[in-house]
């Protein structure tokens, strides 16, 4: 079946927004903002964790999002980020959006959000905003040319069952999220309450001597893991080996479920194997951590971390991914650099307490089916994610009726 095709904003409600600006002084409080990680870091966004501004009634008004509302990313150091698209589901309160994001508020007489949400996933629309896409080392996308693309148009009722099928695998996708989130919840309590407040198994009736538990010591960090420089050349690369960058792994999150393949990559790159630990060296204080739950390849701005031994394993996961760690990081980079990065050779030096043996063994005895369950699920979502992204093209272009 054919559809209809119009300029996209006949179906604007509204003339397209870009975001709002506001100085340093008025952060910290008052409307949650919509900043460009949350954009990367989620396809649907509702009540997620987000910083504040204060905003004036006006502003309110002119800037303030709706559910239903499309962004699109305005810039972005890559070329793949430059238009990304998101939508406003589920908002529970007041928000707005930072001036890098286009913001698009469809009439719903005419077009189901959700619908050109995933049209905007699709081959033919990437590739129209690919169209648009300018600039050489900021990549960006401009209000007046997205309104201009040329869009499909299908009715209302078939709009609704293209968005109801593919729905059904991202709110599988979503719960599964969830799940992981409560996991990740699970783990983050356990190693804090051991570790930190020091109320492990058997802590009453452990002597502290020196402010130290018997039997724990201080270790450098390079008693504790080492890093992989395991380098391979672009012309080396499988086009279908998996490659995780920083634009694929999330802040404060372990669960790396995202990741693209290596075949336009263009320079060298580390591997890493399954299990081992991912750490984002740029800008540090964005806490990007995550244990890879297949084997590929990762930024050569990443740190590939492996711990000495099995034992070991689970607990250097959640020293290097905790606040503390990321605190101590963030205070290794060089004030004023426009692409900050950690000096993971000063860390290695960083001493951190370490338990005995028989401690280790039992945390990860304990720790071990939270982290091995959030792995499954991330396979999962990454089933779920293929068998969609296989169905988007047929549905969108009419080879499976609905």
């Amino acid at each position: 079946m054919k559809w209809q095709r119009i300029v996209f904003s006949q179906l604007y409600l509204e003339p397209s927004r870009n975001g709002i600006y506001k100085s340093q002084e008025n952060h910290g409080t008052g409307i949650k903002i919509i900043n460009m990680g949350e954009l990367f870091g989620y396809d649907f966004i509702a009540d997620q964790p987000m910083k504040r501004i204060s905003m004036t009634d006006s502003e309110i008004d002119r800037f303030c999002l709706q559910n239903g509302d499309l962004l699109f990313g305005r810039r972005s150091l890559v070329e793949s980020g430059a238009g990304k698209c998101s939508l406003i589901d589920n908002l529970i309160e007041k928000t707005t959006f930072e001036s890098s994001i286009i913001r698009v508020r469809l009439d719903p007489n005419l077009a189901l959000p959700k619908f050109y949400y995933y049209w905007f996933k699709s081959l033919r629309g990437s590739g129209a905003i690919r169209a648009i896409v300018t600039g050489t080392n900021v990549k960006g996308i401009k209000g007046s040319d997205l309104k201009n693309i040329t869009v499909d148009y299908p009715s209302i009722i078939t709009q609704q069952k293209i968005a109801d099928i593919l729905s059904k695998y991202d709110d599988l996708i979503e719960n599964n999220r969830r799940r992981i989130d409560l996991l990740e919840r699970s783990a983050r309590l356990l190693y804090k309450e051991w570790f930190v407040r020091l109320r492990f198994p058997g802590h009453e009736h452990t002597p502290i001597i020196d402010g130290i538990p018997e039997g724990w010591e201080k270790r450098p960090l390079s008693q504790i893991c080492y890093d992989v420089r395991d380098s391979i050349k672009p012309q080396d690369l499988s086009p279908d080996m998996a490659y995780i960058g920083l634009e694929h792994m999330p802040r404060r999150s372990i669960a790396l479920s995202e990741w693209g393949n290596a075949e336009d990559l263009q320079s060298n790159k580390f591997k890493f194997k399954k299990d081992d630990i991912i750490f984002g060296k740029i800008r540090p204080y964005f806490h990007k951590v995550g244990v890879a739950c297949i084997d590929g390849v990762t930024s050569s701005d990443a740190i590939v971390i492996r711990s000495y031994n099995p034992q070991m394993y689970y607990y250097c996961l959640m020293l290097v991914s905790s606040d503390r760690f990321i605190s101590i990081t963030s205070q290794t980079v060089k004030e004023g650099s426009k692409m900050p990065r950690a000096n993971w050779e000063f860390l290695l030096k960083n001493k951190f307490l370490v338990p005995s043996d028989a401690l280790l063994k039992i945390f990860a005895d304990t720790i071990t089916p939270i982290i091995e369950q959030i792995k499954l699920l991330v396979i999962q979502i990454q089933k779920l994610k293929q068998a969609r992204d296989i169905l988007l093209p047929k549905l969108m272009n009419g080879e499976i009726e609905v």
